[in-house]
């Protein structure tokens, strides 16, 4: 091909000694479309666009498929400031990543309310600008839950969410295998009062903790002491351990336990030789504490990622989707350690 004239599919076509349509599949298919056609024939139709310098229009391309090419990413929280950027940043960070792999935009939607009165369905929402949504947040709206599940528009939850009048296409981390495996880890340690620290829940991340902590219960483990909030002085719950007898503590925030295991350093007790502590998730800041927690691994990035090509797939295929729970792996820190053999004591 020669001169001035625009390559078309058709051209390309020609050339490879193949269809047109088949030149549509290797420019705009999905994985599992690009699976049925040869690899000798989808590399002969690429190396034609190589040598050729084809550019598919862009615009021919989404009247074509009837898409923009454009994920929207709705966040209930804000999404950057710095209170809560080490929650955010991995899953963003996966799913900028796997949409440039499937040659998608990103559309932030951020004019769907102020601060943390958001809404999916504002009066201001451009939800329709973008081919798909992925949601993200610690606690979702079910109203908006509901109303994405009853309504033709692809979706995808980042974070393990309950049916909504129907099942809610998801990816997220299985919190209470991750739990349920460091308590079994302490009870093997000998610990058998175990004192908890957050609530029971509503939101399923919250929920899905306490589920595996609890499910353990009754297996040479017993509840000595149960707080069910979060940021409580550091004092108080230090005093809540060691007068309940118990020998290893879990928090499902990290701020609670950096505060309790300085306290305990002022009192003259060590961690994990007086006492054991666990945090229930990764948290991103290490510089938060010298100490580093006995955890699990939440992989935020990969959620993100997953997340992502799910969503690519319900746009492009029309399926419902799927729900994934990935591994939360254990960190084994520095704070888990063979049961004392007394109770701690309190010190002034």
């Amino acid at each position: 091909m020669t001169g001035h004239k625009r390559l078309t599919q058709n051209d390309i076509a020609k050339l490879a000694g193949v269809s047109q349509a088949t030149v549509s599949l290797v420019l705009n298919g999905a994985p599992t479309a690009l699976a049925r056609i040869p690899a000798e024939t989808r590399e002969r139709v690429q190396a034609v666009i190589r040598t050729t310098g084809y550019v598919a229009d862009p615009i021919a391309r989404r009247m074509a498929k009837g898409l923009n090419r454009i994920l929207g990413v709705f966040t209930y929280e804000p999404a950057f400031p710095s209170a809560q950027a080490d929650f955010f940043t991995p899953f963003l960070l996966g799913i900028e990543e796997e949409a440039q792999q499937q040659n998608y935009d990103l559309l932030l939607l951020t004019s769907a309310g102020v601060g943390n009165n958001r809404k999916i369905f504002s009066e201001n929402n451009r939800l329709r600008i973008a081919d798909g949504c992925l949601v993200l947040g610690r606690e979702f709206d079910r109203k908006e839950l509901a109303r994405l599940v009853a309504e033709d528009y692809p979706f995808v939850a980042i974070g393990r969410r309950n049916d909504a009048g129907g099942p809610v296409p998801y990816v997220g981390g299985d919190y209470a295998a991750g739990t349920r495996q460091l308590v079994e880890k302490a009870v093997s340690l000998g610990h058998s009062k175990l004192a908890y620290f957050g609530p029971e829940g509503t939101a399923e991340s919250i929920a899905d903790r306490w589920g595996g902590f609890a499910s353990t219960l009754g297996e040479g483990a017993e509840l000595a002491l149960h707080v069910d909030a979060v940021n409580r002085p550091a004092g108080e719950i230090l005093d809540g351990i060691i007068s309940s007898g118990a020998t290893a503590a879990f928090f499902i925030e990290l701020a609670d336990a950096v505060r309790v295991e300085a306290a305990a350093r002022e009192r003259g007790l060590a961690v994990p030789q007086d006492f054991s502590m666990v945090v229930l998730g990764s948290h991103i800041r290490a510089g938060r504490s010298p100490v580093r927690f006995t955890s699990y691994e939440i992989p935020r990035e990969e959620m993100g990622r997953q997340a992502t090509a799910m969503l690519v797939n319900r746009i492009e295929t029309g399926s419902a989707g799927s729900q994934i729970l990935l591994t939360c792996g254990p960190v084994e820190g520095e704070t888990l350690g063979p049961c004392p053999s007394g109770p701690a004591k309190k010190r002034q």
